[in-house]
């Protein structure tokens, strides 16, 4: 029996309850919560001061933390032009490793997404499969983000959305980047 051996360590008149002050604790756990309540109503503390005073904390990261922080740019933003045939599409994905690309118009403007689920319908089709042109397997309008933006709100539209990257744009609707979803897990701002 548990309680034989427990008792029988423990001098007599000194029962367990007695040895561990948890009522004393707990009090003062709560006038420490209700301190720390009243000074951060008192002072207007926000989750943005928060977020400033501790950048490398989950809420920090979540509030400071922006798409152009986080995505892939320059020569490892993932480019191809609408009449890009497939096999070139193919190699470009290869080469950036996010597993899409962008596909932009002659002006630089995206006009579609290429995808590892769209290289699976793909291969569905009948003829060359390396003869299609980027335009013809496209995923039309996807979802984008600007770089400016919050990386959680990227994750917001991943999430409701359910994909796991997203065009980055600039205000003339030019790709600058691509974010992936392990570019939010890794920087902590899933979770």
């Amino acid at each position: 029996n548990a309680n034989v051996v427990l008792n029988s360590a423990i001098p007599a008149g000194m029962e367990p309850f007695n040895l561990v002050p948890t009522v004393s604790t707990t009090v003062a756990l709560v006038i420490g919560d209700a301190l720390s309540v009243a000074l951060i109503k008192k002072r207007d503390f926000r989750v943005e001061d928060f977020a400033r005073f501790h950048p490398g904390g989950t809420i920090g990261k979540k509030m400071l933390l922006t798409v152009g922080d986080l995505m892939h740019s320059g020569e490892s933003n993932p480019l191809v032009s609408n009449d890009e045939k497939m096999k070139r599409v193919i190699l470009v994905m290869t080469e950036k490793g996010l597993g899409c690309t962008n596909v932009i118009n002659s002006e630089g403007v995206l006009t579609g997404i290429i995808t590892d689920g769209d290289l699976r319908r793909l291969m569905t089709r009948d003829g060359d499969l390396l003869e299609y042109r980027a335009e013809e397997v496209m995923t039309v309008k996807p979802k984008f983000i600007n770089k400016e933006a919050l990386a959680v709100e990227a994750l917001n539209l991943m999430e409701d959305f359910k994909i796991t990257m997203l065009p980055v744009l600039d205000d003339n609707l030019k790709p600058v980047g691509m974010l992936h979803m392990h570019d939010l897990i890794r920087a902590g701002v899933v979770g």
